[in-house]
């Protein structure tokens, strides 16, 4: 009678565990580029979908649910969805039917995908709409991904939007027997990396312009007062991306002021706010403005119509008469290499040795 084979000639390395050991395909691992969300089209339907879902999350509206669910539900959705349809419908892509925040994370995934090779999975989803994590996290176990390092793609920490990433990855983890390792990658509102980018993507769009501007508003996405007063670091990290940002420009705060959009509500939020200040400037005097919105990767309703298309209209309209919205990181060089840095740091001891890295 023959001896019995050993283990390691029975199975396959790459598809089983040996003396202990994850193998060569267990360690690979999954990178969730995460972002808000977007709705599916252009249409009071889908539009009315994704709000929903949106403004149902607790951590968004921290109102009392007898006080705020009937008046989403009753007033909000009934009215807003075709408003906000038709804003989408003015910076939708046309060329690939899908909205720009929908493009440029798909395009940023891709690159980097590209960029990392074998030594891990790429993929990305929106924290509200579709794909959403629960899926997208399905997809990588079923690659044979353990080890997950989740990047939620917002520069400056709040409990509205990162922490709503981080609720929603861990509520799919508690209906899973098998459980993936994750990571979960920190805000980078500070980060060199990011700072550099976020300067060589705005050096290199005014130097593009024909004109120079008086003043450069740094715009970030708002936030009511009260998520501060409660703890909330949010006002801490715009202040802090603002400052580096104008040391790296080499500008003044009179020159770059920080100011607050997309105010929601009656409730006070951050100020001073953008439009006000845009048309505050306009008033002044002051002929020629351009706005970055470093609160945002990709481009979206918040950079594309709000500041692009509303904030143009209403600067001109005071009396401006040169206009300019920097572009976000999108899927500029400098972002796909940052997404990189990212990748490589917070997946240190995963793939260390993976030799496309």
């Amino acid at each position: 009678m023959k001896d019995d084979p050993s283990p390691s000639t029975q199975t396959s390395p790459s598809t089983t565990r040996l003396a202990g050991r994850l193998t060569t395909t267990d360690k690979r691992v999954g990178v969730l580029l995460v972002n808000l969300g977007t709705p599916d089209a252009a249409e009071p339907g889908a539009v009315r979908h994704y709000l929903g879902e949106f403004l149902s999350d607790k951590r968004v509206v921290d109102l009392p649910r007898a006080f705020w669910l009937p008046v989403l539900h009753g007033i909000i959705l009934n009215t807003r969805p075709a408003k906000t349809a038709r804003t989408y419908k003015s910076i939708w892509r046309e060329d690939t039917n899908e909205s720009p925040l929908r493009y440029f994370t798909r395009q940023q995934t891709e690159a980097l995908a590209d960029r990392l090779g074998d030594c891990a999975s790429v993929d990305w989803a929106m924290r509200y709409g579709s794909p959403s994590i629960g899926d997208r996290l399905d997809a990588l176990k079923k690659k044979g991904r353990r080890r997950i390092l989740i990047v939620p793609l917002y520069p400056q920490y709040s409990a509205t939007t990162t922490a709503t990433v981080n609720d929603e990855a861990f509520r799919i983890l508690q209906k899973m027997c098998w459980q993936p390792t994750l990571r979960i990658a920190p805000p980078f509102y500070d980060d060199d990396g990011y700072i550099s980018a976020l300067t060589a993507v705005t050096q290199r769009r005014l130097s593009e312009l024909s004109w120079t501007p008086e003043r450069v508003l740094i715009s970030l996405h708002g936030l009511p007062q009260r998520y501060v007063d409660q703890g909330d670091p949010y006002y801490l990290h715009c202040t802090t991306t603002a400052c580096l940002l104008r040391e790296s420009l080499g500008w003044s705060e009179e020159f770059a002021p920080l100011t607050f959009q997309s105010k929601f509500g009656r409730a006070k939020w951050l100020e001073p706010a953008t439009d006000a200040t845009l048309e505050g400037l306009a008033g002044e005097g002051v002929k020629r403005v351009a706005v970055m919105t470093p609160g945002f990767v990709a481009d979206c309703i918040e950079s594309l119509e709000e500041i692009d298309i509303a904030g143009r209209k209403r600067f001109m309209s005071a009396g401006g008469e040169h206009f300019d919205a920097i572009p976000c990181l999108n899927d500029s060089p400098e972002m796909i290499a940052f997404l990189e840095t990212i990748m490589r740091r917070e997946t240190a001891g995963w793939i260390d040795h993976c030799e496309n890295l």
